[in-house]
């Protein structure tokens, strides 16, 4: 099974920009469709970004134009470059299967946008 391990979060300024990581281990992940995903205080879980094995995107629409998914498969890595970031995008971003598949979660890692 696929191990996913998130990074690159951390403490921004409104405005800033962060780019975070979620490298796998496994040499199927080529394979995968992935989505990032982030989950607010006191809110539910959402999809962010979504990139599938041919490179096709989704996004969430509070995040169009802002943020950027991308893959790198020799590197077994799928990024997400956010730029312009604003203080509602405080969370704790995963990354995993899409759809999401509950034994995939990892620890997540966090962002905070404030000033």
């Amino acid at each position: 099974q696929v191990q996913l391990v998130e990074s690159g979060g951390g403490l921004v300024q409104p405005g800033g920009s962060l780019r975070l990581s979620c490298a796998a281990s496994g040499s199927i992940f080529g394979i995968y469709d992935i989505g990032w995903y982030r989950q607010a205080p006191g809110k539910q879980r959402e999809l962010v970004a979504a990139i599938t094995s041919a490179g096709s995107t989704k996004y969430a629409d509070s995040v169009k134009g802002r943020f950027t998914i991308s893959r790198d498969n020799a590197k077994n890595t799928v990024y997400l470059q956010m730029n312009s970031l604003k203080p509602e995008d405080t969370a704790v971003y995963y990354c995993n299967r899409w759809p999401y598949a509950p034994g995939y979660w990892g620890q997540g890692t966090r962002v905070t946008v404030s000033s």
